[in-house]
């Protein structure tokens, strides 16, 4: 158990009994309050730029739906490329190296931001996302595994929670400012380009000053997960080599994730593929187009801390299934023969969020209990980078698919492709042993 600031508490006995029945009650580390706050200030600006990315470049640029999913596929595909990179880099750098990789992450998104105010062709609007995304791609893993050392292996999933939480926060606020700018400024997208930056750098200047320069904590042992639970190895010694991502593919519990990530994320739909499809079907006016994420926003914001201490307490594998599972009924909406204008809608978007509140933040718990500490960065970014790489595979699918025929057939395909993936996750994911249960140490931490 570790205190908010990451050093290990002070042994305490424990009573009969209390391993079974004793629940995580600790505070939050400060460190995740304060990555939290970095990550609020990083989602309204770059919310601000997604919410009208979609309508700026297929209505203002005239982009055809093929060419959005290009530009779709590499604002999320080129992240997996360099994601490994930042989870190398920051793992080589020691605890201090994970706040050194993640702040050239945040300032390279950071430059970006005014560049879109001067490019108006697809290959140089193309080369800004992918700038922009190069900055994400380094700041994830390093990001992600400050978190998860920071917090105690039990309640990893409430401190994704409560991190996710804040971020989506951000996300909430960032397209109202779009929306509040379009209306109001003469030249909105330039409005928006403009304040999305100036608070991108806010966001740099917080975590410079305030995130903690060494993110792993002394007592955290660097041995992997064991079948009874998180990692629980004794303290790393300056001498312990770290783990190649090359071992950590060895690792049974990274590929099955990783196979499962790389399933899922094939036929999971960007979000604004799904709020185009929501846009054309409702033939929503074009000013009302910023403020569709926030219904997901709304739902995630709600329901990522809750997931979280679900998870701690059910299995993050089976939450981070289920979450897929919701993402699913969100396709059945969007497919069925329904007239139900905002009701539609708001179910879609209740529905996106929660997927996203049993999946985001869960699926980063379950890869820090398999992955030792001193390669924390680097096992995330291995499975963060399948999962990504194959969103970027199919938003360009989706958007050939919808090119070529239509977004309905485009949503039949991917709903039918999740179902698919869904059932061979589950085989996956299934706990290895007839004594592992619902209630066993293994699927309670997986």
């Amino acid at each position: 158990m570790y205190l908010a600031d990451g050093r290990p508490a002070p042994a305490t006995s424990v009573p009969p009994g209390g391993r079974r029945t004793r629940r995580v009650r600790a505070a939050v580390p400060s460190t995740v309050l304060v990555l939290g706050t970095v990550s609020l200030i990083t989602d309204i600006s770059s919310e601000m730029v997604t919410a009208v990315l979609p309508l700026y470049l297929v209505a203002e640029l005239g982009l055809s739906p093929l060419g959005f999913g290009v530009l779709d596929g590499v604002y999320n595909g080129v992240s997996a490329l360099v994601r490994l990179v930042g989870g190398r880099l920051s793992d080589r750098g020691g605890g201090a190296g994970h706040k050194a990789v993640a702040a050239v992450g945040y300032g390279l998104s950071a430059l970006c931001k005014p560049l879109l105010l001067l490019v108006h062709s697809l290959p140089l609007i193309g080369a800004v996302l992918a700038v922009d995304r190069t900055g994400k791609g380094l700041r994830t893993a390093p990001r992600d595994a400050m978190i998860s050392l920071a917090a105690e292996p039990a309640a990893r999933g409430r401190a994704f929670g409560v991190h996710r939480a804040m971020d989506t926060a951000g996300a909430l606020c960032g397209p109202l400012v779009a929306f509040v700018l379009l209306r109001a400024a003469a030249e909105g997208y330039d409005a928006v380009f403009t304040v999305s930056f100036c608070v991108a750098v806010l966001g740099v200047v917080v975590l410079l000053l305030f995130v903690p320069g060494r993110a792993l904590p002394a007592g955290e042992g660097t041995a992997g997960a064991t079948s009874a639970g998180p990692t629980s190895a004794g303290p790393r010694t300056p001498s312990a080599p770290r783990t190649p991502v090359r071992a950590l593919l060895r690792r049974p519990e990274i590929r099955r994730l990783t196979a499962c990530a790389v399933l899922l994320g094939l036929t999971t739909v960007s979000d604004s593929f799904l709020y185009l499809t929501l846009q054309r079907r409702l033939d929503l006016p074009a000013g009302w187009f910023p403020l569709l994420p926030l219904g997901t926003a709304a739902a995630f914001l709600s329901l990522a801390v809750p997931m979280g201490a679900i998870a701690d307490r059910v299995g993050r594998r089976r939450l981070f299934l289920a979450g897929h599972l919701v993402l699913l009924c969100a396709y059945g909406l969007l497919l069925a023969p329904l007239d139900g204008g905002t009701t539609l809608v708001c179910a879609v978007l209740v529905l996106h969020g929660a997927f996203y509140a049993a999946t985001d933040g869960v699926l980063a718990a379950a890869t820090a209990d398999a992955v030792p500490a001193d390669a924390r960065g680097s096992g995330l970014a291995v499975v963060q980078t399948g999962q990504t790489a194959a969103r970027f595979v199919c938003s360009l699918a989706f958007g050939a698919a919808w090119t070529a025929w239509d977004d309905h057939t485009a949503v039949l395909a991917a709903a039918v492709g999740l179902a698919l993936a869904a059932a061979l996750s589950a085989r996956l994911l299934r706990p290895a042993g007839p004594a592992a249960g619902p209630n066993s140490p293994s699927e309670r931490t997986s």
